[in-house]
């Protein structure tokens, strides 16, 4: 049963279906349900439209940490740096890079 606040954020998404931020906080609100197949979903539609939204490839990434999917975990990262590069995004590329790192450990 979804939530007030995913009540909120679906009626955001229905009026403003492009709208990057709405998508990714209905991505972690899913996820942070435990709706992870939901979560999923909403960042693979984000980063698919909407490729330079840098912050979902860290949160996509460790979501597929979660569900034991290190290949695709390590894809993301891939993917995640090559677009923070692009936008010098420091911050996230350094989170993305971390991530990465973290997982080549594991």
């Amino acid at each position: 049963m979804p939530t007030e606040r995913l009540k909120q954020l679906q009626h955001l998404f229905e009026e403003n279906p492009n709208d990057s931020f709405i998508q990714f906080a209905i991505a972690k609100e899913h996820e942070k349900l435990g709706h992870h197949e939901d979560a999923l979903h909403f960042y693979l539609h984000l980063i698919e439209k909407d490729p330079h939204y840098v912050g979902a490839y860290y949160h996509l990434g460790k979501l597929y940490e979660k569900l034991e999917e290190a290949g695709n975990a390590w894809e993301v990262y891939e993917k995640g740096i090559e677009m923070a590069r692009e936008a010098s995004d420091h911050h996230t590329l350094g989170e993305l890079m971390g991530a990465k790192m973290a997982l080549e450990d594991l």
